[in-house]
């Protein structure tokens, strides 16, 4: 796949090998678009780049993963330094900038490429994404929201996507987005 040389808002490279001291997190929350433009404005990010990841075909393309059923979700890949933001930070923007209770979609996109995961890249992140997704579920279940439906995993294969989907939103401002959140914060 053909991946730009630099992130169109950061002017970062958006594939390894990435600084010392830079630590990566991947997340599925919808449609990639939103995802990737709600990390890479957080203070401390280095790069973000959309991708597929969770499936059973190698280098899947976007209309493979939209209509073959391959399994994977449509993911950002988030390069951060934890020295000014950190895992938990991330993982408070992902749970406030979703509806994790509605399974296999996000509002009107609808399958399993568009689930909440959390692919997790060592032990430390499973057990964080595991506690906030605690705490955030019982503060959903007080609010009266459904249980919380995202799914935690150690990190598969990450396969880029398409030049064109790279920082979509910033190329196409008034793009589909189709993220929103449930005003619970996270906190």
């Amino acid at each position: 796949m053909l991946v730009p040389a630099s992130h169109d808002v950061h002017g970062t490279t958006l594939t390894p090998p990435f600084p010392d001291g830079l630590e990566t997190a991947i997340f599925g929350m919808g449609c990639f678009w939103g995802a990737e433009k709600r990390f890479w404005t957080l203070k401390g990010v280095y790069t973000t780049a959309v991708g597929y990841a969770g499936g059973d075909l190698v280098h899947p393309t976007y209309m493979e993963v939209c209509g073959r059923h391959t399994g994977h979700a449509e993911v950002v890949l988030v390069v951060y330094d934890p020295a000014i933001i950190s895992y938990a930070q991330l993982l408070a923007s992902f749970w406030e900038g979703h509806d994790p209770t509605q399974g296999l979609r996000q509002g009107n996109d609808v399958g399993s490429q568009y689930r909440s995961v959390i692919f997790t890249t060592s032990d430390e992140q499973a057990e964080a994404a595991h506690r906030s997704r605690e705490h955030y579920e019982q503060k959903l279940l007080r609010a009266g929201f459904n249980p919380i439906t995202t799914e935690i995993k150690a990190a598969p294969a990450f396969y880029y996507a398409e030049e064109k989907h790279q920082q979509y939103l910033a190329k196409h401002p008034s793009g589909y987005c189709g993220l929103g959140g449930l005003g619970v914060p996270c906190d």
